[in-house]
C-alpha cells in the first residue's frame, strides 16, 4: 500500500494539495445560509467531498464509479443548496486522470449533463448570489467540458511513452539475446571444429611419437597451424563485435581494394547519414562481406559503392564489373550472402542481388532502429 500511495502521489502531482489549501472557499458560501442545520450539512458535505476525492484517486476499477458518483452528488447538492459550483472543477480534473476510456467517457458525460442541469436550475431561480458569479460559472462550465479531455490526452501520451520505453527495453534485451546466440554460433563454427581437429591430431601425434617421429612432427605442425588459424578467427570475431562506423569501414575497404588492384568508385563519405551505431555496425559488416566477395570471387577491375538516404530507408549499393552471378548458383550458400541476409533480416532489411554486366548487391534497411545504441551495443 505505501508504494501504491507514493506512485499515485507522483502521478497526481501537487495539484490536489494546492486545491486542499484553498478549500476554505466553500465555507464562505455555506455561512451565507441563516440556518444552523444547513451550515452543519454544508460543512459535512465539504469534508466528505475531499475525503471521497482522495479515495477516488486511490481507487481502481469499479470503485471509481462509486466515488465519482458520490462526488457528483455532493457537487450538485452544493450548487443547488449553497450556490457553490466550484467542486465541479475538482471532479473535471479527476475525470481526466481516469485511465479506462469507457469509465472516463461515462463519468464525463454524467458529470457534464448534471452540472449543466444544475446551472440551468439556478438560473431559473434567479438567486442574487448565484447570478453574481456568472463569469466564474461560465469558466467552470467550460472547464468541465474541456479540462478532462486535455488531461486525459496528456496522460495518455505519457502512458504511451512509458509503453514505448518498455518496448525499447524489450527490443534491447532481444538484441542482446540474439547477439549472444550469434556469438555462440560463430564460436561453434570457428572454434568447435578446429579444437576437435587439434584434439584428434594431438592424440595421433602422441601415439606416433615413438613409432613414427617424422609423422608425429607433421601432425604437430598441423596442430600449430590450426591453432594459429583459430586464434586469427577469434581476433576477427572480436573485432566484428565492436561497434564499427560506416566511415571507418570504408577506409578499410579502400585499403583492401587498393591491395587487390581494384579501382574504387565512391561518393563523398561526408554524406554518410547519421544513424544509430547498432544499424551502422550491421551495415558495416554486410559492406565488408560484399567487398570481400568482390575481391575473392568477381575478378573485377572496378567496384562502385553508393550510399543513399531516403525518407524511410537507407540504401547501400555495391556494384562490380566482374563475372557476375551464374544462373545455377545457389545464393543461399557460400560467399557470405546467407550471413548478410540474416543480419539485414534482423533489422527488417532486405538484400537484392542483380547480375548484369557484373554483380550488384543492394542492401536496404528502414531507419527505425534508434534506441538500441545505449544498451544493445554495450
Amino acid at each position: 500500500m505505501p508504494n501504491k500511495f507514493i506512485k499515485i502521489q507522483k502521478s497526481s502531482g501537487i495539484s490536489p494539495y494546492i486545491w486542499s489549501i484553498i478549500s476554505i472557499l466553500p465555507f464562505y458560501f455555506i455561512f451565507q445560509s441563516s440556518s444552523t442545520i444547513e451550515i452543519i450539512v454544508g460543512i459535512t458535505l465539504t469534508i466528505l467531498f475531499f475525503i471521497f476525492l482522495r479515495l477516488a484517486f486511490l481507487s481502481r476499477e469499479w470503485p471509481v464509479y462509486l466515488w465519482t458518483s458520490i462526488l457528483i452528488a455532493i457537487s450538485i447538492t452544493m450548487t443547488i443548496q449553497f450556490n457553490f459550483i466550484y467542486f465541479a472543477f475538482y471532479i473535471a480534473y479527476y475525470n481526466g486522470n481516469i485511465k479506462n476510456r469507457i469509465a472516463f467517457l461515462t463519468l464525463y458525460i454524467i458529470h457534464l449533463v448534471l452540472t449543466t442541469a444544475s446551472i440551468n436550475y439556478k438560473f431559473v431561480e434567479q438567486e442574487d448570489l448565484f447570478l453574481s458569479q456568472i463569469p466564474f460559472i461560465l469558466i467552470i462550465w467550460i472547464s468541465v467540458i474541456l479540462l478532462p479531455f486535455n488531461i486525459y490526452n496528456r496522460n495518455k501520451q505519457g502512458w504511451l511513452e512509458e509503453k514505448l520505453e518498455d518496448a525499447n527495453k524489450r527490443i534491447s534485451e532481444l538484441v542482446k539475446q540474439e547477439e549472444r546466440q550469434r556469438i555462440a554460433r560463430d564460436l561453434h563454427d570457428t572454434l568447435g571444429q578446429k579444437l576437435s581437429l587439434i584434439g584428434l591430431k594431438s592424440d595421433l601425434a602422441r601415439k606416433l611419437v615413438y613409432k613414427d617421429p617424422e609423422q608425429a612432427k607433421t601432425e604437430l605442425k598441423d596442430v600449430q597451424q590450426t591453432a594459429r588459424t583459430a586464434l586469427s578467427e577469434v581476433r576477427t570475431m572480436v573485432s566484428q563485435m565492436r561497434g564499427i562506423r560506416l566511415e571507418d569501414e570504408i577506409v578499410r575497404i579502400k585499403q583492401i581494394l587498393a591491395a587487390a588492384e581494384i579501382e574504387l568508385i565512391i561518393d563523398d563519405t561526408s554524406n554518410i547519414p547519421d544513424t544509430s551505431l547498432f544499424l551502422e555496425n550491421i551495415l558495416s559488416m554486410c559492406l565488408k562481406e560484399a567487398v570481400t566477395n568482390v575481391v575473392k570471387h568477381s575478378g573485377a577491375t572496378t567496384c562502385e559503392i553508393t550510399v543513399e538516404e531516403h525518407d524511410n530507408e537507407l540504401t547501400i549499393k555495391v556494384k562490380d564489373d566482374g563475372i557476375g552471378v551464374q544462373k545455377d548458383q545457389d545464393l543461399s550458400k557460400g560467399s557470405g550472402l546467407r550471413g548478410m541476409e540474416e543480419r539485414l533480416d534482423f533489422v527488417n532489411g532486405t538484400l537484392e542481388i542483380i547480375s548484369d554486366h557484373g554483380t550488384s548487391l543492394i542492401m536496404r534497411v528502414p531507419k527505425v532502429i534508434k534506441q538500441i545504441d545505449r544498451e544493445g551495443m554495450k
